[in-house]
């Protein structure tokens, strides 16, 4: 998953970098309001982290111009000022949720994952299709309750996968969503992962159809892994 983080508190943006890392997501960081405004239009993210106090426009401007282009992303406001007004009128445009600084970096970090599950229409942190469960917080993913072994990158490629069960999912989505600016991915990379991540998950039932020259799509079981056969052995 990837985080746009608008933060001007350079020595708080490069924790709060380190930080989600840690926990798996790619995360691009701008100090402005204008900048945040512009990668927002031109770059897909999957959350955003938005200070209110940023110069070159408000936080708040850098909201209202992205739900005035029917932007469904998930917004997590940040804010010096824990005033009810600000927060009232940070919901009232558009905000998912809003936290107000100082803040331990545990209740950020579960915060983050409440938004990226809410997008996924999940009520749950741990995700199942079929055999296949995979665990948010952990970052586990689990065939018939044994763990597979999975790169960071498998990881990655499975949550966007995930995200989008059923639907075709292009190898630039896959690129744009798993990889911070500046970081090279190639489309040969993306097969490879995805040539791993198949074969791991294949022997349990769980498929990911490849459509040529669009993408690929992780299969939706008919009965949703009810009474999903285990493997021999």
């Amino acid at each position: 998953m990837r985080i746009l983080l608008a933060e001007d508190d350079l020595v708080l943006a490069d924790g709060l970098c380190r930080s989600l890392r840690a926990g798996g997501y790619a995360v691009d960081h701008v100090a402005s309001g204008s900048e945040a405004d512009a990668a927002l239009t031109s770059t897909a993210f999957d959350l955003l982290i938005l200070d209110l106090g940023l110069p070159g426009m408000a936080g708040l401007d850098v909201l209202k111009r992205l739900r005035s282009r029917r932007t469904p992303l998930p917004v997590l406001i940040l804010t010096a000022a824990d005033s009810v007004e600000q927060r009232v009128r940070g919901l009232d445009l558009g905000a998912d949720d809003f936290m107000a600084k100082p803040f331990a970096l545990s209740e950020l970090e579960a915060r983050v994952r409440a938004l990226v599950r809410r997008s996924m229409g999940a009520a749950s942190t741990v995700h199942r299709l079929g055999p296949l469960t995979y665990d948010q917080v952990g970052r586990m993913a689990y065939l018939f309750d044994q763990p597979l072994d999975l790169s960071a990158r498998e990881i990655g490629v499975l949550e966007i996968l995930l995200q989008r069960t059923g639907r075709l999912v292009s190898k630039e989505q896959i690129v744009d969503h798993l990889c911070e600016w500046g970081e090279e991915v190639s489309n040969n990379a993306i097969e490879v992962y995805m040539h791993r991540l198949r074969r791991k998950l294949e022997g349990g039932g769980v498929r990911i159809a490849t459509v040529r020259g669009l993408g690929y799509c992780l299969e939706r079981p008919p009965d949703d892994g009810a009474g999903a056969p285990r493997p021999k052995g």
